[in-house]
């Protein structure tokens, strides 16, 4: 099974490595999140995937924890998961009899989806004092803000940017 895993990352064109025989990492290139990494592990009887999604949120965890949950319900393949840490992960696992290309494309379409689509709002609910203090810094200092744009809504407001 470990085979029709490769040739489905080979034929799909995307980085991977191997860990060992039946572990295979594969980074999917996103648009907010500008890559997720998923490790597939083939086993005895299932295929086991795993992506980190972001770290432990600092602000808002029950909210965020909600947020994910309800989430759960409109997926089928993968489900968001939280490890002893806190860092949020999606996971997931098939019986090796069901694995096809189609379903390998179903599975990491849907894995892409969940890390990438929601991460700028998950950010935000998670972290937004710190985005609002990066803000702050990179503008006193005037350092670049490109990868702030995500979160014009939360920038400072200053006399400046008023009179502007």
């Amino acid at each position: 099974m470990a085979d029709a895993v490769r040739r489905w990352v080979v034929d799909h064109d995307l980085p991977f490595d191997e860990a060992d025989d039946y572990t295979i990492v594969v980074v999917l290139p996103g648009e907010k999140k500008l890559r997720t990494t998923v490790s597939v592990v083939v086993g005895e009887h299932a295929l086991n995937v795993d992506a980190f999604v972001m770290r432990h949120p600092d602000e808002n965890v029950a909210v965020v924890h909600r947020w994910l949950l309800e989430r759960n319900l409109k997926l089928s393949l993968v489900a968001y998961a939280v490890d002893h840490l806190g860092d949020v992960y999606l996971s997931g696992r098939v019986p090796l009899a069901a694995v096809t290309d189609d379903l390998l494309d179903g599975l990491f379409g849907q894995v892409l989806e969940a890390a990438d689509d929601p991460f700028n709002l998950l950010l935000e609910m998670g972290f937004e004092n710190a985005i609002r203090r990066e803000w702050a810094w990179r503008l006193d200092r005037g350092e670049s803000t490109a990868n702030l744009a995500a979160f014009e809504h939360l920038r400072p407001v200053t006399d400046e940017s008023q009179d502007g």
